[in-house]
């Protein structure tokens, strides 16, 4: 059911080993960067430093940890809804903003803050935006992505002028403040603070949800059981370029465990408060504790009729009138007495959670966000329902110090004998936002990546997992949010059936759709192919398609209409659309119905994108001279051989580079020839058609004829063949982790075990150490060592330079392209100049 999938630990262990009273904070953002906080003490001058550590969980001994500056022990993380930025609040009322510096995950800086000098912040949020998407199990068979996931009626907590919500943040402090800061578009910063109700008293715990007519809600807690859990209704308007805050008292509750005479002094403190999702402000989580034990309550804000008095029962009521309703607090769900509960993590996906999606969720077995996880003092974690509090799965910690370990599941709990001594135990929990994975910080500031199976125990077959696993990877396809912990339930052997399964669904989607999701799937496919050995060529194939479809959109995009009244065809839409009817084998004849003047463009662009032009060249070159070499071992290369939209994209390519080359000859990719007069794009122009030809009827491809075959074997004897410069093999975690036993790791430390795909690598991946080194977006190698200071893509491991070397505007453009995200979508993250 849960399984560590790996620990990664401090050489020198932190302050908070030392101090486990001190709140560690964890968090999880949806691009799967891991932001959590240690202590560390300097142990000349005795000083105390609140450090924030942020890590992509696909690298995490790649830690950057800042020494955030802030005066009091960090309290609150939280990340915005893009994954890219993160709060950091302390118990000093201050509250920074951190950012990426250069779009680099392991490099970040604040710019921005606010604070509340002296008062603890003790609940954080994000203002919402008002984007929200329900997931329906129910639907899990339908092969339309609309009804699988549909997006939700929610406004945001704040408009601008034209709908568009407006960014910032509220936080609520232990003196019974609720402070917002908004960001204004010309990025100052709007601050105003507001009392949560008349008599101010002392917050100990709080939490912030809000509500789909824009609204926030605020629920607080002095920290003691036997006293009211209160909730606020907050709103948030700017009038006259000043920051409003209007708050109203809303209904609130006790706890059960205080007036059961059994319990009433037994669980004397409220140790956690939690709305069950941020977007549901009617249902609560609770957990009263003491020194030896803890209790959970679950409760749910319902509508009640009021009872009217017998006086006026009688009376005859007038027409229309109805029963008048009240708000009310009403106990779902309580757990028996259990150990102490030391975190709890709640899950964010957005399914439904009521009744009938409930027996749907229980009837297909779909297991992923049902489930809270409480992790309790003697090192275990329990996951529980999220409503009927019914205990889905365990997971039993070590008792050492030297991380968890999963143990035979067969067991029963009571039987288990806890060793004596200090346990390791977890301080700050998170789940991942497919609910798949748990992230959690223990009392020795060692980060635990844990497994979360999506059965939870049940026994699937395989195609039930399949489409399981099948319906998360759509989900994040459609949101954006990164499918790395849904790899991690991904065996080898499932690989072929998932890229088969995800491809039939993405094709039965409407064409916008498919265009909007044709770059992403492909970035799908290309993570999953990469952990099997057998499918690692077909990862490179669906890279070199990504660098594809960005360099053929880029050439097209420089394409302008001869003349201002443009017809409902852009000059790339005719291109394509010339070439497709055109079935010509001659480069020259296919040029001579296309309207040559709308190519015509001046020489430096030409020259300066003469890289991506090559590279194009070398691919063609690279596909014909290999077509006959295909055979038991799939090489790099092999996908496009019956890719037929692939292949007549580089037609038009061809034809375009072929019309750019007559105005600009310096521009046209250079080719190693053995005879003088060859023409060389005139032949690949030729092998390149007659393969189109047997691939562009994609349901019924043909095999190519043996003269095609024999042309194709002549090739290197007339062209020297390129060595294509295919992406490393990821250096990532993932490929690692197919094993049951949790890999060691030390933060700072990369890991250097052998991945999956090198035992059976084909001679294409290999690289002998005095081999050039590529950047793979500009097409450029960098030379043997190169200085160079580089970044890496956090997924798929694409390598470019750090800085530009290029002047010219049209690299710049394509440069800027993948400013923030890699073609694969994927994040940056410095290396250093010896890595790449």
């Amino acid at each position: 059911m849960m399984e560590v999938a790996y620990v990664c630990e401090w050489e020198k262990r932190p302050k908070s080993n030392h101090c486990p009273s001190i709140p560690l904070v964890c968090a999880w953002s949806c691009r799967n960067l891991v932001a959590f906080t240690t202590d560390l003490k300097n142990e000349e001058d005795e000083k105390v430093s609140h450090m924030v550590h942020i890590i992509d969980t696909e690298h995490p001994w790649d830690v950057y940890s800042i020494n955030s500056g802030h005066a009091e022990v960090i309290s609150c993380l939280e990340w915005d809804q893009s994954g890219s930025r993160l709060l950091s609040a302390d118990g000093d009322g201050q509250i920074k903003c951190w950012a990426m510096a250069d779009h680099l995950v392991n490099s970040w800086e604040s710019s921005l803050g606010s604070s509340v000098d002296g008062d603890p912040i003790v609940a954080l949020s994000w203002l919402h935006n008002g984007v929200k998407l329900a997931l329906h199990v129910e639907m899990s068979g339908s092969t339309n992505f609309g009804e699988k996931f549909s997006r939700v009626k929610f406004s945001p907590s704040l408009t601008l002028f034209g709908g568009k919500p407006m960014e910032g943040w509220l936080a609520v402090t232990v003196s019974g403040l609720v402070t917002v800061s908004l960001l204004k578009p010309n990025g100052q910063l709007l601050t105003a603070s507001e009392s949560l109700c008349r008599l101010r008293g002392r917050v100990a715990l709080a939490d912030i949800a809000f509500t789909g007519g824009g609204n926030i809600v605020v629920a607080a807690t002095d920290g003691s059981s036997s006293s009211p859990v209160q909730f606020y209704k907050v709103c948030v308007s700017v009038v006259n370029e000043k920051c409003r805050i209007d708050t109203e008292l809303l209904p609130s509750l006790f706890m059960r465990c205080t007036t059961d005479p059994v319990r009433r002094d037994k669980y004397p403190a409220v140790t956690h408060l939690k709305f069950l999702t941020r977007e549901n402000s009617e249902q609560v989580l609770l957990c009263a504790s003491s020194q030896m034990g803890s209790i959970v309550e679950c409760w749910s804000l319902r509508k009640e009729g009021l009872p009217v008095n017998n006086i006026f029962q009688h009376r005859s009521p007038v027409v229309g009138e109805k029963q008048p309703m009240i708000l009310k607090w009403r106990i779902l769900s309580a757990t028996n007495d259990l150990d102490r509960v030391s975190a709890v993590a709640l899950p964010k996906l957005p399914i439904s959670i009521s009744n009938t999606d409930l027996k749907v969720a229980s009837e297909t077995k779909f297991c992923p966000g049902l489930g809270l996880a409480l992790a309790f003092h003697d090192g275990s974690i329990q996951i529980l329902h999220r409503l009927s509090l019914h205990t889905m799965g365990v997971f039993y910690g070590s008792s050492s110090s030297s991380g968890a370990s999963q143990r035979p599941g067969d067991e029963p709990a009571i039987k288990r004998q806890r060793a004596g001594g200090p346990t390791v135990h977890f301080k700050a929990l998170q789940f991942s936002w497919t609910s798949l994975a748990l992230a959690g910080v223990d009392n020795h500031g060692k980060l635990h990546m844990i497994r979360v199976s999506p059965s939870m125990g049940q026994m699937l077959d395989m195609n039930t997992l399949l489409r399981h696993l099948l319906f998360l990877l759509e989900y994040c396809m459609v949101t954006g949010y990164d499918w790395w912990d849904v790899l991690l339930h991904v065996q080898p052997g499932m690989v072929h059936n998932l890229v088969e399964k995800l491809h039939e669904e993405y094709m039965r989607q409407n064409q916008a759709l498919q265009q909007v999701l044709s770059t992403r799937i492909v970035a799908v496919k290309a993570s999953l192919c990469k952990l099997s050995s057998v499918t690692a060529a077909r990862a490179c194939d669906f890279h070199a398609k990504l660098l594809l479809i960005a360099v053929s959109s880029t050439l097209k995009s420089l394409l302008r209409p001869h003349v201002l009244n443009t017809p409902d065809k852009s000059p790339g839409d005719r291109l394509a659309e010339i070439c497709a009817k055109n079935t010509d084998t001659d480069i020259d004849k296919v040029m001579i119905n296309l309207k040559t003047e709308e190519f015509v463009l001046d020489g430096p662009p030409l020259q300066s994108l003469q890289q991506l032009i090559q590279w194009v060249g070398d691919f063609v070159l690279y596909l014909m001279a290999n077509l006959p070499n295909q055979g038991s071992i799939v090489r790099p290369g092999f996908g496009f051989l019956r890719d037929g939209s692939s292949l007549g994209m580089l037609r038009e390519m061809m034809v375009m580079i072929r019309i750019w080359g007559l105005l600009k000859p310096g521009c046209l990719p250079i080719y190693t020839a053995t005879s003088d007069n060859q023409d060389s794009m005139l032949l690949l122009f030729r092998l390149l058609t007659k393969l189109w030809l047997c691939s562009r009827d994609e349901g019924h491809p043909q095999e190519p004829d043996e003269s095609l075959i024999d042309e194709c074997c002549l090739l290197p004897s007339q062209l020297l063949v390129p060595t294509m410069d295919w992406l490393p093999v990821n250096d990532g975690i993932i490929c690692k982790l197919q094993g049951k036993y949790p890999l060691r790791l030390q933060f700072g430390k990369p890991y250097s075990l052998p991945g999956l795909n090198s035992a059976a690598q084909v001679e294409i991946f290999s690289r002998s150490p005095g081999s050039q080194r590529m950047d793979h977006l500009r097409c450029l190698h960098m030379g043997v060592c190169p200085t160079e200071e580089s970044k890496a893509c956090t997924r798929c491991g694409c390598v470019t330079m750090l800085r530009s070397p290029n002047k010219t505007n049209a690299m710049k453009q394509w440069e800027q392209r993948w400013i923030k995200n890699c073609l694969c979508g994927g994040l940056w993250r410095r290396i250093p100049s010896t890595l790449s």
